[in-house]
């Protein structure tokens, strides 16, 4: 029964699943916090003396406002979750897949089409070989 769980939590579906549901969660609030107070100000910085820093007012309503500062600070969030997923969660795990892979042995290998094609060519000429003993041993109907 634990042998099953475990192949079953080893599945690459499920791993794949359970790292986005963690960093999603875990990682979400650290990464919003360093770029809210790391990364915002130095785009801002960019921007010149406004306020908003990379934006654009399109209209003198405040819903009118392109914040290209918010798009760069989503990209580097994604980055830098990116990055964490990788090199804590799916570099260790291909790591572990190949170690296992390492310790088993290779099965029979499948054999390739010419050796089909050259059995399948020997079964016929057996069976045509015996067809022609069984009729020419068949009291009868003896071969002339």
């Amino acid at each position: 029964m634990l042998k099953g769980f475990k192949d079953f939590l080893m599945r690459g579906n499920v791993i794949d699943l359970a790292v986005a549901v963690v960093i999603g969660a875990a990682f979400g609030a650290i990464v919003t916090a360093f770029t809210a107070n790391i990364i915002n100000p130095l785009v801002a910085l960019f921007g010149g003396n406004n306020v908003n820093g990379l934006s654009v007012q399109l209209g003198k309503s405040d819903k009118t406002i392109m914040d290209f500062g918010a798009l760069i600070t989503a990209c580097i969030n994604f980055l830098i979750v990116a990055a964490v997923v990788y090199f804590v969660f799916v570099l260790p795990m291909n790591k572990i897949k190949e170690r296992r892979k390492k310790g088993e042995e290779p099965g029979p290998s499948e054999p390739t089409d010419v050796e089909l094609l050259k059995e399948i060519r020997d079964l016929l000429a057996a069976q045509q070989n015996h067809q022609t003993v069984v009729q020419s041993t068949d009291v009868r109907n003896p071969k002339v």
